[in-house]
Parts: structure tokens; sequence; C-alpha cells
């Protein structure tokens, strides 16, 4: 994902953090390491000595927010008691967007929610995402949804399409905020902010009950 650790230097995480900034100002299509560097006035070129480009740059950016987003929900599950309520705050976690950012760390995990929702699907949606796959880059996103996956199955063991189920939750929690803000008439109950989330955990519940087998 990168050619040297964007943490390991002042440098590279305003590198990080600025890109975050600049890409859900700008969107990802409009967002070069030009207009990058030009933000936290730096060469173009120390920037590639991170990145080979910015396809890598938004692959290292889902990745360290899907890491993120696993910390949360092991504590999520730590915190709650009841599997089935285990499964509804995962779905929130997955659902929602970030609406509260506690951390002190360099990575505004606000923004960082807001691209994922909006730009991720770029991240593998590629040619080379075979090879990209190969060499690890969507790990992160896989553990996630295979942490979710589990429960599923401690709740229901003959369950089929457990993942199936999950990063469908996820893709499509991301397309119905894209249409709520961008598209409307695609979606229902724009105003509501709970609304996909609602929508997503009754599925979820309604879908396995269909198919528990007696």
């Amino acid at each position: 994902m990168y050619t040297k650790n964007p943490d390991s230097s002042e440098l590279g995480r305003k590198i990080i953090s600025s890109s975050i900034e600049l890409i859900n100002e700008i969107g990802f299509e409009s967002f070069t390491f030009k207009k990058l560097g030009a933000t936290i006035n730096s060469p173009e070129s120390s920037i590639y000595r991170y990145f080979t480009n910015k396809q890598a740059l938004l692959i290292y950016l889902t990745s360290w927010y899907w890491t993120w987003t696993e910390y949360r929900l092991v504590f999520a599950m730590t915190i709650v008691a009841s599997i089935d309520e285990r499964l509804n705050k995962c779905i929130e976690i997955l659902t929602q967007p970030v609406e509260v950012d506690d951390d002190i760390s360099y990575v505004n995990e606000i923004l960082l929610s807001e691209i994922i929702f909006a730009e991720s699907l770029k991240a593998y949606h590629t040619k080379n995402v075979d090879e990209q796959n190969k060499i690890g880059c969507f790990e992160a996103y896989k553990s996630v949804v295979q942490r979710v996956s589990d429960i599923v199955l401690e709740i229901q063991p003959d369950f089929e399409y457990p993942h199936m189920l999950i990063s469908t939750i996820i893709e499509g929690a991301h397309q119905q905020k894209y249409f709520s803000e961008h598209l409307p008439a695609l979606t229902d109950k724009v105003k509501d902010k709970k609304a996909i989330n609602s929508f997503y955990t009754e599925l979820t519940w309604n879908f396995l009950k269909s198919t528990t087998r007696n």
C-alpha cells in the first residue's frame, strides 16, 4: 500500500491528514498529488516517496479505516452481553458514518468515514484488484466482514450466506447514503439519519428469521 510508512514521519502523517481533508473537499477524481503538495507546502515528489499513486493512497486510507472499525467492533462486543445486541451494534457501526471524534490522532475519523462511504468502492473496483488482493491490500476489510459474519453464525449456525449478508449491508449502506445526498428519489426518509441503520437492521433480522431451518 505504501513505499514508505507514512506513520514513520511528521511529513507522512501530514500527507495522510491533509489528503483526507482534500479528498473530502474536492472528491477523489479531482484529487492529485500536485494539489496535495500545494496544500501541505511540499514538493509533489516528496509524496511519491510514500505512495506510488493516488490509488495506493486510497487503499491505505480504506485499510486504516477498516482496521479502526474492527477495533470499534471489538470494543462494542466487550460491553454488550447479548449476542443479538452485539449484531445490532455491529450493524450500527457499519451503516452509520462517524459523528463524534474523540481521538487526538492526526487522522480525522469523521472526515475519513465520509470518504469511505463516498469513495471506498474506487479502492477495489479496478483492473488491478486481483493483484492487489494477492498482496493483502484488502485484509482489513475482509477481517471486518469475517468478524461480523462469525456473530451471524453464532446466532444461526446453519445460515449459508453470512459473508454475502454482511458485505451487502456495508456496500448497500454506502450506496444509500450517497443516494440520500445526491439521488434522493432512489431512497427513502432522506432526512432521517438513522433510516439506513434501521433498514439494514430490520432487513437482517427478517432475513435470518426467514431462513431458519426447523
